[in-house]
């Protein structure tokens, strides 16, 4: 099997990424960067074209690219169906499990991550040039597949976001809480999300959930209420009625 030619299209974080992971690949020829103005040329002399946009213009940009026979199109969201890259003959879809800060970064979460792969069976190449677990998701289950990883990253990080604010109001950094977090997620991954839930909520210590609320400014009480539901969820318990963001 001869070398996969691939040209990728977009300079963002997850094109960056995608370009410096796969630059190493003996098996695959990254097609060298041009000009947007260009980009209707961008299915020429390929294999394939990675499309590394925004979910929201995957189609428009699709749509500028002359169609080539034989030459498959790949977008990387996690959300858009495969005919978003239409009118292409051969589409696929790659989406890592893989958060991608910045391209010298992401590139190296991208090795081994676990990867959503769909349509055109070429994609698993690029799947497997990066050693990736592959995963399969129902085309009517994308947009439920996506909103885990949001939460299972975005929201994580938004979680963090709160800690860093209310531990700076009491003189204390954000470093201090991260251990913390590293733990929690180690336990979920060896025992799984019940077994590894601790805390006030899954002791069901309400009086001290209650003086967390009333303890925290407004701003924060309706996203710890938030999460304490959630938490409750887990632990199979119920909520009091009387325990309020406000």
């Amino acid at each position: 099997m001869g070398s996969l030619r691939v040209r990728i299209v977009g300079n963002g974080r997850a094109g960056g990424a995608f370009r410096e992971a796969l630059s190493g690949v003996s098996d695959i020829t990254l097609a060298p960067r041009f000009d947007r103005r260009d980009v209707p040329d961008a299915s020429r002399d390929t294999d394939m074209v990675i499309l590394a946009v925004p979910d929201g213009v995957i189609s428009n940009v699709a749509r500028l690219i002359r169609p080539s026979a034989g030459v498959v199109f790949i977008h990387l969201s996690g959300a858009a169906p495969l005919d978003a890259l239409l009118p292409h003959t051969r589409r696929a879809s790659l989406h890592p499990l893989a958060a991608m800060s910045d391209a010298h970064h992401g590139a190296r979460a991208l090795r081994g991550a676990w990867m959503a792969v769909a349509g055109d069976p070429l994609v698993e190449r690029i799947a497997r040039a990066l050693d990736a677990r592959m995963i399969r998701v129902a085309e009517g289950d994308r947009v439920r597949y996506h909103a885990a990883a949001v939460i299972a990253s975005n929201h994580v990080v938004a979680l963090l976001g709160q800690v860093e604010r209310v531990a700076l109001s009491v003189g204390v950094p954000l470093e201090a809480f991260l251990e913390l977090s590293a733990t929690a997620l180690e336990n979920t991954r060896r025992a799984g999300p019940k077994a590894a839930l601790t805390g006030p909520v899954s002791r069901g210590d309400w009086e001290t959930v209650r003086a967390h609320i009333a303890a925290l400014p407004d701003s924060e009480r309706k996203a710890y209420v938030v999460s304490a539901q959630q938490a409750c969820i887990l632990a199979e318990r119920l909520w009091p009625s009387d325990l309020t963001a406000t």
